[in-house]
C-alpha cells in the first residue's frame, strides 16, 4: 500500500502544557461491531478452539456486539482532544464506502447518527473544528474511521504504528483512505533517546510537557499501538485500547484470537496489569468490554 503523507517526528510536547494541569474524560460511545467470542477471547484448549470455530461459522446474528469507543478529553490550556475518532458518518449509509470492499464483507457495524463523534462533541458544545489534538492508539479501521472529520487537528501516532499502516491492508485491519490525509501528522518514535519510562512502563512520552496526558508505547495488537494515560483531578485514567479488550485480558491475562505480536501483546498486558496492582483507585477502561462500557459514567473530572 502505497500513502501520500509523511508524518513530521514528534520530538518535544505539543504546546499548551500548564504545569499541574489536571484534564476531564468524556467517554464516547461510537457504535458497536458484531464479533465472534474468540475475537476477544481465545480458547487454547482444544474443546474451546473448537467451539470458536464453530461460532466464526455460524450466522452473524449470533454474534455479540463490540462497542467501539472514541474520547473526549478536556484540557485547561491545549483545549479539546480526541483519542481514536469513531466511525465515519458515510457508515450510517453502508460500511463499503469507508472500509471498502473486504470491509462490508467483514464487518456488522451498529450505529445512530447520534453515535457519531462530531455529533457527540456538538451535544457538548464543541464544535469539530475545535479539536486541536488527536491521539491515535492505532490505525485499524474501527479507530481512524473518522480522520478525515477532523482537518484542524495535529494527530499523533506512534511511528511504528505509522509505517505498519503504511505498508498493510485489510488483512491487516488497515485501509489507508482513512487515514492518509495531508493535516498534520506527528510520528512518535518510541526507541529515540529522549523516551522517558514512567511508573510501570517502559517507554512513554508526555503530550504537553505538564503530565496531564502520558502516552503509553503499548505494542502488540499492532506494531505501534499505544494506550493514555490521564491526570484527572482526583486520580488518574488509563485507556488501555486495544492493548487489553476486556477486563478478564488485564485480571487474567486473557489472549484476543488476532495480535501482531504475541510476544510485545503480553508485555504490554503486564504493564498495564502491574500499573492497575500499583494504582488501585485509577480508572481503567479497556477496548471494548461492553459490560465494562456499560458502567462507565458520562464524564470524569
Amino acid at each position: 500500500m502505497d500513502v501520500a503523507t509523511d508524518p513530521k517526528p514528534l520530538t518535544h510536547p505539543l504546546p499548551g502544557g500548564q504545569e499541574g494541569a489536571t484534564v476531564r474524560l468524556h467517554p464516547l460511545l461510537c457504535g458497536e461491531l458484531l464479533a465472534p467470542r474468540g475475537y476477544l477471547e481465545r480458547s487454547d484448549a482444544g474443546p474451546g478452539r473448537l467451539r470458536d470455530a464453530l461460532e466464526l461459522l455460524a450466522p452473524r446474528s449470533r454474534w455479540r456486539p463490540l462497542p467501539v469507543p472514541a474520547f473526549l478529553v478536556e484540557h485547561p490550556m491545549a483545549g479539546p482532544l480526541l483519542v481514536d475518532t469513531g466511525f465515519h458518518p458515510s457508515v450510517l449509509d453502508g460500511v463499503r464506502a469507508n472500509m471498502g470492499r473486504a470491509g462490508a464483507l467483514l464487518y456488522r457495524v451498529a450505529l445512530r447518527r447520534d453515535q457519531l463523534v462530531a455529533a457527540q462533541l456538538e451535544a457538548r458544545g464543541i464544535a469539530p473544528t475545535a479539536v486541536r489534538t488527536v491521539v491515535m492508539t492505532h490505525l485499524h479501521i474501527d479507530h481512524a474511521s473518522a480522520v478525515s472529520e477532523f482537518p484542524a487537528a495535529t494527530f499523533v501516532v506512534d511511528r511504528a504504528e505509522w509505517a505498519a499502516a503504511a505498508r498493510g491492508g485489510w488483512r491487516d485491519g488497515y485501509r489507508a483512505r482513512q487515514f492518509d490525509h495531508a493535516f498534520d501528522w506527528r510520528a512518535i518514535d518510541y526507541d529515540a533517546a529522549a523516551i522517558d519510562s514512567f511508573a510501570t512502563f517502559g517507554r512513554s512520552f508526555d503530550l504537553f510537557g505538564d503530565g496531564s496526558v502520558r502516552l503509553l508505547s503499548t505494542p502488540g495488537h499492532t506494531a505501534g499501538h499505544q494506550s493514555v494515560l490521564l491526570r484527572l483531578r482526583e486520580r488518574e485514567a488509563l485507556l488501555c485500547g486495544d492493548a487489553a479488550f476486556t477486563w478478564r485480558a488485564l485480571r487474567d491475562g486473557a489472549m484476543p484470537s488476532l495480535v501482531a505480536d504475541e510476544h510485545r501483546f503480553r508485555r504490554s498486558l503486564r504493564e498495564l496489569a502491574r500499573y492497575l496492582e500499583q494504582t488501585p483507585d485509577a480508572l481503567a477502561i479497556p477496548g471494548h468490554d461492553a459490560e465494562a462500557w456499560s458502567r462507565l459514567a458520562p464524564r470524569y473530572a
